[in-house]
Formats: C-alpha cells, sequence, structure tokens
C-alpha cells in the first residue's frame, strides 16, 4: 500500500522527516520481525525501548519508522535519507489508529463484543462465540485460548498472552472477515485498555464479569485496575453487567443504565436475566430464567453455578444484537465452551482429571466449590505461583484452598526470571501448615502434573489449575511449549475419554 503520510494525520504526527511517500507492506513493533517496507513501532515497554532498535529495523527492510523522541529519529533520518520518519506523541495511539486504517478499519463492519473481568473472560468469549455463531452470525473470538474463527483455531503466535497488540488485532479482524466471519468477540485486559490496544474500536457491546484483585505486578494499586476496566464501557454502544458483582457492578448501573442489559444468579430483582433454581449436573446445568417477567426453564451443556452466570452475559449480549430471547433458548443447548476451561478427562483408573485455568484465589475457590459437588473419594489440587504475575497474590491461592483438599500440590507457572523455588515458597506462606503431609511441592508445571497424576487413585478427582499462555511456559523471557494434555496422554494409556 502506498501511503503519502502528509495527507494523513490519524496519528497525529507533530514531525515528518524525510520522505512523504511510502510503500508500506507490514507492520512491526519487533525490530527482529521487520520485514521489507515495513512500517516499524518503536514501543517503549516495561524492558525494552524501541528507539534502541531503529537501526536493526531498518537493516530488516523497514522504510517507515514511527518514534516518540524527535532528536533520535530525526538523528537518524540523516543516515537514512530515503526512509521515513514520523515523530507521534502516543506510540501506541498510533500504532492502534494507523493499524486499523492500514487493515481497512473492519471492525467497524463487524459486530464487535469486548469482554473484561478479573474471572471468566475466557470462558465468556468462548460462550459468546459458540452462541452468535449458532444463531446464524458467524463470529470469531481472541483471547487467552488462542484465535478462532466461527468454525476452527487459527494458527496465529499471539504477541501477549490476552489481548493481541493493535497491529495483530485489526490483522486478525480482516482476516476474520475474509473468512467470512461478521462478528469478533474478544478478551479485553485491563493491561490491554491502559497500553491502548483497543483504542479507537467502538464496541457494539462490553461485558462485564465480575472484579476482585489482579495485576497488581502492573497497576500497582487496585484503583488504577479498576479506572481500566471502566474504559472499555465507554467505548461501548451497550453493556452487558453483572449486577452481583460488588467491585465493579454499582459503577456501571450509574454509568450506564440506559444503554445496559444486567444479570444476575443470586436474585437480584434489578436484574433483566435472572436465574433461579440452578441444578448443577456432570452433563450440564438446568435453571429457571427470568426475563421480562416472563419464565423459561433452560437447559445448557455447561458445569457449574458461576458458568451459568457466564451464560446469562451470552444471552444478554445477544439480546442486544438483536436476537430474541424464543431463538437464544432454541440453540442454548448445543452452546460449546472454551478450551481448559473444567474439561474432564477420564482416565482408565476411574478417576476424572479436570482441566481449569483458574489463576485467581476468586475463581480457584468457586472452581473447587463446583467440584466438590461432584462424586469422588479425594481430591488432588494442583495449584501454581505465576512468576510473571504479583508475588502478592500467590500465599492468596494457598489459602483459598486451605483446608479443602485431600492432597495439594503446590508448583510453578511462567517463573520468568525468578527462581521456581522462591516461587514454590511463597506459595506455601498461605497454608496454615505450610509443611503438612498432603502438600507436596514440584519446580515445574511439567513436574507438578506428573506428580499429580501419580499421587491418584482410585475414583479421585486430580484438578489441574493455572495454566499456560499460548501452550508454552514463560521461562526467562522465552516460551518453552508445554501441553497439559500431552503429559496425560503420555502418563496414562491412550484409552481415555475427554468429555
Amino acid at each position: 500500500m502506498k501511503i503519502n503520510f502528509k495527507q494523513h494525520q490519524m496519528m497525529n504526527q507533530s514531525h515528518i522527516f524525510g520522505p512523504y511517500e511510502q510503500v508500506v507492506s507490514s507492520l512491526s513493533f519487533h525490530s527482529k520481525r521487520v520485514e521489507p517496507n515495513a512500517a516499524f513501532f518503536s514501543i517503549k515497554g516495561e524492558q525494552y525501548d524501541g528507539h534502541l532498535y531503529l537501526e536493526e529495523a531498518l537493516a530488516n527492510g523497514a522504510n517507515v519508522i514511527f518514534g516518540t523522541d524527535v532528536s533520535v529519529l530525526e538523528s537518524c533520518s540523516k543516515d537514512h535519507p530515503d526512509k521515513t520518519f514520523l515523530v507521534v506523541e502516543n506510540i501506541r495511539a498510533a500504532m492502534a489508529a494507523f493499524a486499523k486504517y492500514y487493515y481497512g478499519s473492519v471492525d467497524e463492519v463487524m459486530k464487535m463484543v469486548g469482554v473484561t473481568g478479573t474471572n471468566g473472560k475466557t470462558t465468556v468469549t468462548a460462550y459468546v462465540r459458540s452462541l452468535l455463531t449458532l444463531l446464524g452470525l458467524p463470529t470469531g473470538s481472541i483471547g487467552t485460548t488462542g484465535i478462532w474463527s466461527s468454525s476452527e483455531k487459527l494458527p496465529y503466535k499471539k504477541s501477549t498472552p490476552t489481548t493481541p497488540e493493535s497491529a495483530d488485532l485489526h490483522h486478525i479482524f480482516r482476516d476474520l472477515y475474509e473468512l467470512d466471519d461478521r462478528g469478533a468477540v474478544m478478551e479485553v485486559s485491563s493491561i490491554a485498555l491502559d497500553q491502548k490496544r483497543v483504542e479507537g474500536i467502538e464496541f457494539d457491546v462490553a461485558i462485564h464479569t465480575n472484579f476482585s484483585e489482579e495485576h497488581l505486578e502492573y497497576h500497582n494499586t487496585i484503583e488504577h485496575y479498576k479506572e481500566c476496566k471502566m474504559r472499555l464501557f465507554k467505548q461501548a454502544r451497550a453493556q452487558v453487567v453483572n449486577v452481583d458483582d460488588a467491585g465493579m457492578g454499582a459503577d456501571l448501573v450509574r454509568e450506564h443504565s440506559d444503554t445496559m442489559i444486567s444479570y444476575s444468579i443470586e436474585g437480584n430483582p434489578t436484574a433483566d436475566l435472572q436465574a433461579n433454581h440452578i441444578d448443577v449436573m456432570e452433563e450440564g446445568s438446568v435453571f429457571e430464567l427470568i426475563y421480562k417477567g416472563t419464565s423459561y426453564s433452560v437447559y445448557v451443556p455447561v458445569y457449574g453455578t458461576y458458568n451459568v452466570a457466564n451464560v446469562l452475559s451470552a444471552i444478554g449480549t445477544a439480546l442486544h444484537l438483536g436476537f430474541s430471547i424464543e431463538e437464544v433458548l432454541d440453540v442454548l443447548p448445543r452452546l460449546e465452551g472454551p478450551e481448559g476451561r473444567f474439561q474432564v478427562i477420564q482416565t482408565p483408573y476411574n478417576q476424572k482429571v479436570i482441566l481449569d485455568y483458574a489463576h485467581t484465589p476468586v475463581a480457584l475457590n468457586r472452581l473447587v466449590e463446583e467440584v466438590k459437588k461432584l462424586q469422588y473419594n479425594r481430591l488432588i489440587v494442583m495449584i501454581a505461583g505465576i512468576g510473571i504475575r504479583d508475588f502478592n497474590k500467590m500465599p492468596k491461592m494457598a489459602a483459598s484452598i486451605d483446608g479443602k483438599a485431600d492432597v495439594v500440590v503446590v508448583t510453578v507457572d511462567h517463573p520468568g526470571y525468578h527462581d521456581p523455588q522462591i516461587i514454590v515458597e511463597q506459595v506455601k506462606t498461605g497454608f496454615r501448615e505450610p509443611d503438612a503431609h498432603h502438600i507436596h511441592t514440584t519446580l515445574t508445571r511439567e513436574e507438578g502434573v506428573r506428580r499429580s497424576l501419580e499421587l491418584g487413585q482410585d475414583n479421585d478427582i486430580i484438578l489441574l489449575t493455572s495454566g499456560c499462555i499460548n501452550n508454552a511456559q514463560i521461562i526467562k523471557g522465552e516460551e518453552i511449549p508445554h501441553s497439559d494434555e500431552a503429559i496425560i496422554d503420555s502418563y496414562y494409556p491412550p484409552v481415555y475419554d475427554k468429555v
């Protein structure tokens, strides 16, 4: 694409050094991934400053450079007079604006749904993708479990664990559109909102799941964490709000009462969608749905009371997008959930291995409460300290299950640059008796999974929590491939069934 940067001011550039016009064939914010005729965005991150890699980007073929440092770009332009250098005030805002333009602004012709919350984003995103597709609006999804079109998982290497950087995000939107998807639902993290990855997107619907302490390693204060999440709802035409949530529900009701649909599983009489008399079984859940004064009997193939709340948020989204409650209820029995969320594997020894990547104290507590409703001999729970997250959260993970499991395995997810032993010891401080005989420790997730399986006996439930990012473990800046399912496959004879 040939672009005259003098004519296009969507990035609010203050200076242009070099030719006004260039051919741009790709966008990049990693200097090593730059291709010929790329536009390179020199992002300043927590550990790296893209301005230090301009020469590498240029050597790899970049012919357009975006940055915020006037002196650095002006100096570099003198050594590369045939390249274009643009100075912008906010590099991430500029990247979002340019990416949207470069990939054709397809987000404006698709139905866009954003999901935020401390827990449940992945599950709600999967439910919305499935429900809208079943209703005849083919919808792709973007989030922790990867990039999915309405029909299959796509082979993307995501730039971040949850919400991709804007340059990747708009590329994904275009690819989904070219695959004939007309909707996109995405997890929108607080960090993504703060870093302007979804800047310039007007969401048709924004969904709120819940709010509790998380990501303080980035935000430092819970007030900033909350403020970032609230931003999403100002970018949306309509909202779906969990009024049972004490953390953020009332704030959203106060600000968006005219454009929202609310939901409740706790009998809140103000909610537009209410689920009562919830009966959870291994094969699914049944409940009474109240909507506009009418009662409906509902079956959905999802397990867990908290997942009924997640289903209500998907129903609210479909209603906002113009589908009738009758249309929604007709397809709900075929609803599909996400990978790695209450995924049950039956072993040859009459055990259940349950994969659920709950990684906050609140989510872990809810998960264990639901699992304990099943029939079992002993409950074995593996928890993990996540090295790339807030260390203060680690003891809270232990405290949330203290006394609730027969056997506990403490392990490590994504140690990053930290000593795994220190992470394990930090988690253990949350137990009343850290050295109790039923608490076992390992230093890698692979060892943790294997140890949990080794400890299993007939009729036990083995619950593997926390989990992977992009099917990998992040160790010293590298993504090392990892799969819980592959470990389970290798441990047991290949005769188990997945539910």
